[in-house]
This record gives structure tokens, C-alpha cells and sequence, in this order.
């Protein structure tokens, strides 16, 4: 099974890709932890990726697509895989498309998920992630035992450079300007299927399942 998520930032991709590839047994391919691991490690691509994402804007398609690539060669990515983050724009549908191709792999169903931007605003500001091991929390769904600090290692939690209202409300603008044309792009394949993300986790993920035909 070969899925894109869709949805703006905060939308709840990330969570419903890790959740449906526990249940499937394929790769959650999130090009967001992959970049942030890079920024985190100070390589030269992460040092170039920061400096895009504190800002809001789109990582350079050149950096995204050489890492998907490298990714979707590899043999857990065989029997499937879900692209949580990429393809964000139609020039990274079309690389992406092409690697597919070259591979003689198609895609089964592309995932979007909509949600209201005031929504999207409340739930990245209130995101907390540990300096340490980088598990996430939520001051207000999914709170920390102990005020900016970590449950599992005990390491401070603080505010991501990218999860600052500024920047998100730049990088809800950025998806709709860049971001949502790929709705139509796949649509013209009858791949698409929205799903409301405003809903529990639960009903979500269950929608998800029956939209890829897995339930």
C-alpha cells in the first residue's frame, strides 16, 4: 500500500501516519523527522534546512527529493509506505511521480486531511518537545506529568523556533498558496479522499483505514 497524507501543518498527519503504519506494517516515511534529524546533527543540508524552516517556508525541493529517493530504494519501503510531508508542491509531485515510475511502483490513495486554520494555530502552539529525546507533548491534550518536563527522560521541554504563531500562521499561507493545488493535481486520478481532521483521533484514523480500503 502506497499512501500520501495530505493537510496543513498541525493537521494531524504525522500522528494518523504513525498510527495507520503500526497497524499496516509499513513505513511512515516523514520527511520532517528525517529533516530535523539533519538540523539536529548540524550537516550541511540541515544547516541549509533551518534557516528555511524557523522561517516558515518550504525546504528546496532539491534537498526534499534527493531524500525521499534515498528513502523509497530501501527494502522496508517494498511492500508499502506512507509519505507523511512530501510531496508539498506540484514540482515534488512530479519528481515523486517519476521516481515511482522508475521503481515500476504506483500510487494506491492520497489522504487529505482538513482542518480549521484557528485550530491548526492552538494546537502547534501549545506543542512542547524534549531537548533530549524529542518526545512531543501538548500543554493543553497531552500534558506533561511535570510542567517542561519530560515523562520519559526527564529532559526539558521547550517551544520549537517553527511551532511560534508567527510562523505558523506564514506556513498555513505557504500550504494554501503552494501546498493545496496537489488536492486537484491527484484528484485527476481519483486518488484523493478528505477526511475531516477536526474529528477524534479515533473516528479519524477509523475513516483513514475505510478511505484505503483496510477496513
Amino acid at each position: 500500500m502506497k499512501v500520501i497524507f495530505l493537510g496543513p501543518p498541525g493537521s494531524g498527519k504525522g500522528t494518523q501516519a504513525k498510527m495507520v503504519s503500526e497497524r499496516l506494517g509499513i513505513p511512515q516515511v516523514s520527511t520532517g523527522d528525517m529533516l530535523r534529524s539533519a538540523v539536529r546533527e548540524g550537516t550541511p543540508m540541515g544547516l541549509k534546512a533551518k534557516a528555511l524552516m524557523d522561517s516558515g517556508a518550504l525546504v528546496a525541493d532539491e534537498v526534499v527529493v534527493g531524500i525521499v529517493q534515498e528513502r523509497l530504494v530501501k527494502v522496508d519501503c517494498e511492500p508499502g509506505f506512507i509519505l507523511d510531508g512530501f510531496p508539498r508542491t506540484v514540482p515534488q509531485a512530479d519528481a515523486l511521480q517519476a521516481c515511482l515510475g522508475g521503481l515500476n511502483k504506483n500510487l494506491d490513495a492520497v489522504i487529505s486531511l482538513e482542518v480549521d486554520s484557528d485550530a491548526v494555530v492552538e494546537r502547534i502552539t501549545g506543542r512542547r518537545t524534549c531537548r533530549d529525546c524529542g518526545k512531543m507533548f501538548h500543554v493543553r491534550f497531552d500534558p506533561p506529568a511535570q510542567e517542561d518536563i519530560c515523562d520519559v527522560c526527564g529532559g526539558e521541554l521547550y517551544l520549537r523556533d517553527d511551532d511560534q504563531e508567527a510562523t505558523i500562521r506564514k506556513r498555513l499561507m505557504v500550504y494554501a498558496e503552494q501546498t493545496a493545488p496537489l488536492i486537484a493535481y491527484y484528484q485527476q486520478s481519483g486518488l484523493v479522499s478528505a477526511i475531516d481532521g477536526m474529528q477524534g483521533i479515533a473516528q479519524v484514523q477509523d475513516q483513514i483505514l475505510v478511505a484505503m480500503g483496510r477496513k
